[in-house]
């Protein structure tokens, strides 16, 4: 079991880690100054990339988002996706 799923985090240092974790994957850091960008809209992230950030966000917070669960539109701007991903880590 992933020990960083235990360790207490601050609403900010969430917020943080996943906007770098978009950064990384989108390889911009647009999604980081505009946090209402379309993400698929604009074409910043794709179906191949959604994965990637699924797989990074499981991998640093111990929480998974299958695609099968997927909702783009929870997903459809920076300020959507953490606020999506902050909910799951206090589920």
């Amino acid at each position: 079991m992933d020990a960083r799923a235990h360790v207490p985090i601050t609403p900010s240092e969430a917020r943080q880690k996943i906007l770098q974790l978009l950064v990384s994957v989108t390889e911009t850091e647009e999604v980081r100054s505009n946090l209402d960008l379309s993400l698929y809209d604009s074409h910043v992230l794709d179906s191949m990339q959604t994965v990637q950030l699924m797989v990074a966000i499981e991998e640093e917070f111990g929480v998974q988002v299958s695609p099968a669960e997927f909702d783009r539109e929870l997903w459809a701007t920076p300020r959507k996706l953490v606020a999506d991903i902050e909910r799951r880590l206090h589920e």
